[in-house]
């Protein structure tokens, strides 16, 4: 991860007043460049360095390089980094680091190394950013960047240093808290939009015949089954703790037993004018069970939480299809010749359901391997079914 791949000047820990971030289109399509050459060739998360300055609120990011691949064991990725910021600066490029860049998938980036490599970055560059990039909703035709900075309250998390429950409800912190947004502008350069002016009028336009595609099963199991997979994990971050919570209650009922048992051994010594008993450390005798750091469940809570809202978001989507869908059905239903309705109507007259007809059938099949005869099957008919069985041997009754 980039985790140690920020510059080492340092900067006072004060709240950022970065407004809004200002991307040039050549960045954008480096990034983009980068990120779908990764998930098609290795399926591997694109990274990359962000390079800019800052003008007054604004973070202007206006070129960006990948970061080495780490099974090049050759290459040391902070040589290389400064190595490709010299050979910017000779060129009379922007080269100073400003954050840092990572693809995603459906919008799901929330994960420990994200956390660790932008929190390094934060406190050795107080302007940086992480820019999200999303491969999966481009691919689909929606241009997804976004660029995220922590909140105070999760980099004081990781200057404690301490994630149990405790710790994260005295800093108010939850997985809602962990980033902020910052707002992106994407600009271009003037000679870029009259280039792209003329591309659109180029292309042809679609007969929009793609519009009411239903065929997202795909996908959604897709998210569904991540989705289940985060929520078996959480359940098993509960678990952990909720046999922590156990075993705690079992030590404290266990130290009030020892204290009762040692009051009452004193009190009958005392009785007898004997010497009491010494006090003895309870933290030698019960150790403190540790607690279960919390952060990775926040994480995951976050993941569910994204995973929701974008199955919802599809969902809602994909309804709204099915109910112009059926809209244009039910019009071709009633624009139907009632003969054909009254044909459809008629198909179907038997007295047996489809259920009872469907094992007849398999009877039937199976006759010649299991060597039953028409009335042992009729017998077994009637006891499963409560039903007489059809005179003829046929299944359609």
């Amino acid at each position: 991860m980039a985790s140690g791949r920020g510059s080492s000047r340092r900067v006072p820990d004060n709240e950022s007043s970065i407004a809004y971030v200002q991307m040039d289109g050549l960045a954008v399509m480096k990034m983009i460049k980068h990120s779908h050459e990764e998930s098609t060739g290795n399926m591997e998360v694109a990274q990359g360095a962000l390079l800019g300055l800052v003008v007054e609120n604004c973070l202007e990011i206006t070129n960006c390089f990948p970061f080495p691949k780490h099974n090049d064991e050759s290459m040391d990725e902070e040589e290389y980094q400064l190595a490709m910021m010299r050979r910017l600066r000779r060129v009379n490029v922007d080269h100073f680091h400003v954050g840092w860049y990572q693809s995603a998938d459906v919008g799901n980036f929330l994960s420990l190394p994200l956390l660790e490599s932008q929190y390094h970055y934060q406190t050795s560059i107080e302007e940086s950013v992480v820019v999200i990039y999303d491969t999966q909703k481009t691919a689909r035709g929606f241009l997804t960047v976004k660029a995220y900075r922590l909140t105070p309250q999760a980099i004081q998390m990781y200057k404690d240093n301490e994630f149990t429950p405790e710790a994260l409800r005295n800093l108010k912190i939850g997985y809602e808290s962990l980033f902020i947004e910052v707002p992106i502008v994407i600009k271009n350069s003037h000679l870029t939009n009259i280039m792209l002016s003329e591309l659109a009028e180029m292309v042809p336009e679609e007969d929009g015949t793609k519009f009411l595609d239903l065929g997202t099963a795909s996908v959604l199991e897709g998210q569904l089954r991540c989705l289940m997979d985060r929520v078996d994990e959480l359940n098993q971050e509960a678990i952990k703790f909720n046999r922590y919570q156990q075993q705690v209650i079992r030590q404290q009922q266990d130290k009030h037993r020892f204290l009762q048992k040692r009051s009452q051994e004193n009190a009958a010594r005392q009785a007898k004018d004997e010497p009491l008993l010494p006090e003895e450390d309870l933290n030698k005798l019960f150790r403190p069970i540790p607690v279960p750091h919390r952060l990775n469940p926040m994480i995951v809570s976050g993941q569910i939480n994204t995973y929701s809202q974008h199955i919802s978001q599809f969902c809602s989507q994909s309804l709204a299809k099915l109910y112009i869908t059926q809209a244009l059905q039910t019009a071709k239903e009633v624009n139907c010749p009632k003969i054909e309705l009254n044909l459809i109507s008629e198909i179907d007259k038997s007295p047996f359901t489809n259920e009872q007809r469907s094992v007849t059938a398999v009877w039937l099949h199976e006759r010649r391997h299991t060597n039953n005869i028409m009335e042992t099957m009729k017998m077994k008919f009637r006891d499963c079914s409560d039903v007489e069985p059809p005179e003829k041997a046929t299944v359609l009754g």
